[in-house]
């Protein structure tokens, strides 16, 4: 067996050194986070299921978290389809000389800052759906108690600065970083599995519906998860459209609060060292949130893999 050169040695400790900094980082803003959040951490299971912040030196974010799930939800329901249907479309039907092109596209508008996602929803979106969108929903499905009218008075006012909006908003984010890692997955399906499923004489649609996409289907679920924590991490879009008001309601069209959102736009003027303490343990667990769903999309890709090629990748 041939010698390992001082380079190769050197190659090997510095990839590992920074393969093992990622890990390092983790810890790190583990550890600062409990340490910030020490005094508020003796509060308990409050903190979680309470729905007042900063009233009577109380501080409970259930209301932040209820926002968070739910715009992610929405923007999840909204955003997943669209971008596995932008990615079909890029990797199985476009013609070649559209395809760089378009992908180009897609993947510029990842690159767009999220502060002009969010003036573009105050500005544009938010009075567009509040006039003409909402109350066409209310009037047709209101019945349902997610799209019932927010306002206990007649006639009826529908807020743009809502919880829909920002689920709204954080579909148009989710949805280029989602299609471009789809489409890459979808890329990466050997030609031998569309050749075979053309050989038994299945269509185009057959075939990429029950070849290529269940082939493809772990990386589009490692997309979807990465979508996820893109949307429920998101601050600055979500402040802007949001309306930032700490309450729960069965109607997706009142204002909300986020736990991003929260953080930005209370930090600067906290008062106390409490109240600056209760907001560090909010980013602490947005931090356990994204790390626990990033676990879960890991177990869930290992479980629809079923080659040992595909396996043999984790």
């Amino acid at each position: 067996m041939a010698k390992t050169s001082w380079s190769d040695e050197l190659f090997r400790y510095v990839v590992l050194a920074v393969a093992s900094s990622a890990v390092v980082l983790f810890a790190i803003y583990l550890v600062e986070l409990v340490e910030g959040s020490a005094p508020t951490i003796p509060e308990g299971w409050y903190f979680l299921y309470g729905s007042t912040f900063n009233i009577n030196n109380l501080y409970g974010v259930y209301p932040e978290i209820w926002g968070s799930m739910v715009t992610s939800a929405i923007a999840l329901a909204i955003g997943v389809p669209v971008s596995v249907g932008v990615a079909v479309f890029l990797s199985e039907v476009s013609p070649l000389r559209l395809r760089s092109t378009l992908s180009f596209f897609v993947e510029m508008l990842a690159a767009v800052p999220s502060v002009v996602y969010g003036l573009w929803g105050l500005i544009v979106l938010a009075p567009a759906l509040s006039t003409k969108i909402y109350p066409v929903v209310g009037r047709y499905i209101g019945f349902i108690p997610i799209f019932s009218c927010p306002t206990t008075f007649a006639p009826c006012f529908y807020y743009g600065l809502s919880v829909m909006t920002a689920g709204l908003i954080l579909a148009l984010m989710i949805i280029p970083i989602v299609a471009a890692i789809s489409r890459d997955a979808l890329l990466a399906v050997p030609a031998s599995q569309r050749e075979a499923a053309y050989a038994l004489g299945a269509t185009k649609s057959e075939v990429i519906r029950m070849s290529v996409i269940s082939y493809a289907r772990q990386g589009i679920i490692a997309a979807v998860f990465l979508g996820f924590a893109r949307a429920f991490g998101e601050t600055m879009a979500v402040t802007f459209v949001i309306g930032n008001e700490g309450i729960v309601s069965t109607t997706l069209f009142k204002p909300g609060y986020t736990l991003a959102s929260l953080i930005a736009t209370e930090f600067s003027t906290a008062s106390s060292g409490t109240e600056v303490s209760a907001l560090v343990e909010a980013g602490l667990v947005l931090l356990l949130v994204s790390f626990t769903a990033s676990f879960v999309g890991r177990l869930l890709i290992r479980r629809f893999i079923k080659t040992k090629e595909s396996a043999s990748l984790l």
